[in-house]
């Protein structure tokens, strides 16, 4: 999914949810923030005090460069969750290992996710670790059917639209993008299909398997699920039960969905912000703005500085109010997410990956 989605839904959700403006913003952001957080490494501060920060994404996001994006540590915690053929964690699917890593809708491994971090409410970045949390939720809907390794299961033919059409469009894109060992990485062989709440599609896998994509009733069932999950932390209760989504929230959502068509992401992003605004939702109106770097974002709030952060030599002001910046928590929370995950949720369904 793209920002339309992780910044702005999200932020709907999470008002619908009960959040307060504030805190629905900071979901928000940091939901938005996983695809954007391209930098890892030691920040060093002039009295000698010193951060790490991880990845959540690539700086390159461009599917030809797949030996720089081939990093499982990003992809598998992050946008491909694996989803062990749908099945708990005492049960494997068919198929060996591989079969194990392709990610699956809200399988039992994406539940389990999100209630570890409603569990762990309580820490001090626990609304930054929500934001994350949602994000890879999500992804589960969007990313269905591939994996974040490089392998032949990820593999794309016979692409048509929803009419079942051969899909021209993105055949001539393809057509400038490496074809062969680039492109079964994650869902690079139907570059952004799964990503656009709009699209109906469909393709042959790599498996000879033919698979029908209506990503409208997708995104529609992931706006939903959100939705509940976030009522369930704002409870505090993993399994508890909560009121369902207003008809007329849920139709809104899936208009939007159906009539915002811009196959740019951000133009799609500004239409949501122009709804929210205008108060088509329940909660009434209100301003939603991101901004990834510069001045403004959570980096230049923590840091003072616009600096790109990339020269390991740069030295900066250390201020006290870095402690409790939202930038120094999403990345904790990206550590505590990244950890659990690779070391405790998936050695729970038997996954091992580096």
């Amino acid at each position: 999914m793209q920002i339309d989605f992780h910044h702005a839904v999200t932020y709907v959700c999470a008002r619908l949810a009960g959040f307060a403006d504030a805190e629905a913003a900071t979901v928000a952001y940091a939901a938005q923030y996983v695809d954007d957080a391209t930098n890892s490494g030691v920040v060093r501060f002039d009295n000698g005090a010193q951060f790490k920060r991880m990845s959540s994404a690539h700086k390159l996001f461009d599917y030809r460069n797949f030996q720089n994006l081939a990093n499982s540590q990003v992809w598998i915690p992050f946008h491909f969750l694996p989803g062990n053929g749908g099945m708990p964690a005492d049960r494997s699917p068919s198929g060996g290992f591989i079969e194990k890593l392709i990610c699956r809708a809200n399988s039992p491994i994406a539940q389990d996710m999100v209630r570890e971090c409603i569990v762990e409410r309580h820490s001090p970045y626990a609304l930054q670790r929500l934001g994350i949390t949602m994000h890879v939720y999500a992804d589960t809907w969007a990313h269905q059917g591939f994996v974040g390794v490089n392998h032949r299961v990820n593999e794309a033919r016979n692409l048509v639209d929803g009419q079942g059409q051969v899909d021209r469009r993105l055949l001539d894109r393809l057509k400038g993008y490496f074809i062969g060992e680039a492109l079964p990485l994650g869902h690079g062989a139907v570059l952004g299909n799964p990503d656009k709440p709009f699209l109906r599609w469909g393709y042959t896998n790599g498996r000879g398997e033919r698979i029908q994509r209506d990503n409208l009733r997708d995104f529609v069932a992931a706006a939903v699920a959100l939705c509940d999950a976030m009522k369930r932390f704002h409870l505090g209760e993993p399994a508890g039960v909560v009121s369902p989504m207003l008809e007329a929230d849920r139709q809104m959502i899936a208009a939007l969905f159906a009539n915002v068509t811009e196959h740019s992401s951000h133009r799609r992003h500004k239409q949501w912000a122009t709804a929210i605004a205008a108060g088509k939702f329940s909660f009434g109106p209100a301003n939603i703005t991101y901004i990834p770097k510069g001045k403004g974002s959570w980096k230049h709030q923590a840091l003072g500085t616009e600096k790109a952060l990339d020269r390991s030599s740069d030295i900066f002001p250390y201020r006290d109010s870095f402690l409790t910046s939202d930038w120094k928590r999403f990345h904790d929370a990206l550590q505590a997410h990244h950890f659990y995950v690779i070391h405790e949720l998936l050695p729970q369904y038997g996954i091992c990956v580096a």
